[in-house]
């Protein structure tokens, strides 16, 4: 057997991690419509957050995850380093466009959300996408945001007491999770169902095992 031979499973069994421009179009894609449902998370907020700030108001941490599904969406399907914070960045730059509320401090956002949920897919060396990876890419975008809230100078609790801040941020990593990591994770399984991901690695998502 010649060295070509020997080297050419090992080298088809090497992810491809360039991204190709149907990558770019449908992340892209993923973003703009991440945004139309950041602009539309965000008006929901202000219908929640009168009562349940009546009520405790770190547990309005729990509606936070909707802000995170373009990271992991993204991501579960391109598969490539970038893409979840690519479209979460692109996402809020969407949002931003469309008038949020929260004005440019929405971009430092999304990036610190998409770098929290891409952090945890690195760490898997962008090759494992199952169900607990996906909860825990939810969770990093969570903890980020959690943080980014509750200590960045524009920050809009920053004026809570560290045990209020601390339950805030649990509450965001739970909601990243549940939200952005257990939707996303089904909608790529229900979108690789369809067909429509037969460009890419995530084309078999539908039969993948859950937790392995």
């Amino acid at each position: 057997m010649s060295t070509f031979e020997r080297s050419a499973p090992a080298a088809a069994r090497k992810p491809n991690y360039s991204w190709r421009v149907v990558d770019i179009v449908v992340a892209a894609l993923i973003a703009v419509a991440g945004g139309v449902i950041f602009w539309a998370w965000s008006q929901g907020a202000n219908l929640v957050s009168a009562p349940v700030n009546a009520l405790y108001p770190p547990l309005t941490g729990l509606y936070a995850g909707g802000w995170m599904i373009p990271a992991v969406l993204g991501m579960l399907i391109i598969r490539k380093p970038g893409a979840a914070l690519f479209c979460e960045t692109v996402a809020a730059t969407g949002e931003l466009i469309m008038g949020s509320q929260y004005g440019t401090t929405v971009l430092l956002s999304g990036m610190l959300q998409g770098l929290g949920a891409e952090l945890v897919f690195a760490a898997f060396l962008y090759r494992k996408f199952n169900l607990p990876v996906a909860l825990l890419a939810g969770a990093g975008a969570g903890l980020f945001c959690g943080l980014n809230d509750s200590f960045a100078p524009w920050g809009w609790n920053i004026a809570y007491e560290a045990g209020d801040k601390l339950f805030y941020i649990v509450c965001t990593a739970i909601s990243g999770a549940v939200i952005a990591g257990a939707l996303s994770w089904v909608a790529t399984r229900g979108l690789a169902r369809t067909g429509a991901l037969s460009s890419f690695a995530s084309r078999k998502a539908a039969t993948e095992p859950v937790f392995s």
